[in-house]
């Protein structure tokens, strides 16, 4: 029997996200004020996929709970819509970007800090925020994913979706710069032309990547957790 039910983990890294995104968006930083606010950083994107997917959670098992012993189809079938969407975010969005966020973020940050998250931040972004933004979100998306079995879509699909996310965010930052003159991330500017079109290009590949591999990790945590069940029946 698990220390803590699944349904309180769930709940409990809701209300984290919540508090990390309060505190966020009262931060009183120049960049919040600029073009495009928070919605141009990738990290605040996936605070609120993070957020949202797991709402969805919370709200699902309440929905479980509430129809528990229930006899009615409609609310047999709105269940099923609920954990269809819960399954269909893991996969398509908390998983491959939260896991991005964390490995980007963390890559460029250990080569060179100025290039993401210039020192001038640590004067406006406490040190437990910004591990709330770019470190416990891959181990809150692995527990859930340790906790409940996804059901995955098709991988055409699921890629499908994934390329369109990442495409999208792409031409969302390109027009930002349009719009400014100035990219979102200062390691966009050491890039000429070429390289920055080849890194744009990478981006879709990278997510589907992290999609695969959520894929791969979700299979074998409960193939393996459904063999050791049988071996202890």
């Amino acid at each position: 029997m698990a220390l803590v039910p699944s349904q309180v983990l769930r709940a409990a890294i809701l209300l984290s996200y919540l508090s990390v995104l309060c505190h966020f968006k009262a931060l009183d930083m120049p960049a919040h004020q600029t073009y495009g606010g928070s919605w141009k950083f990738l990290t605040f994107i996936d605070l609120v996929i993070q957020a949202v997917f797991f709402g969805v959670c919370v709200l699902t098992d309440l929905s479980s709970l509430l129809t528990r012993g229930s006899e009615s189809r409609e609310q047999e079938k709105q269940l099923r819509k609920l954990i269809s969407l819960r399954d269909w975010m893991m996969a398509v969005l908390a998983f491959p970007v939260g896991v991005c966020v964390v490995t980007l973020f963390w890559s460029v940050y250990l080569y060179d800090r100025e290039l993401v998250y210039p020192r001038l931040l640590d004067n406006f972004i406490p040190q437990w925020l910004n591990h709330g933004m770019h470190t416990t979100v891959l181990p809150f998306v692995i527990i859930e994913m340790r906790t409940t079995h996804h059901r995955y879509p098709s991988r055409p699909c699921g890629l499908a979706a994934v390329c369109c996310f990442a495409v999208g965010y792409v031409l969302w930052i390109s027009w930002v710069h349009h719009v400014t003159g100035v990219w979102v991330y200062p390691l966009l500017d050491h890039f000429g032309p070429v390289s920055r079109l080849l890194f744009f290009s990478c981006t879709p590949l990278l997510l589907s990547v992290f999609y695969i591999l959520g894929e791969i990790l979700n299979s074998y945590i409960w193939e393996q957790h459904s063999t050791d069940k049988v071996k202890a029946e």
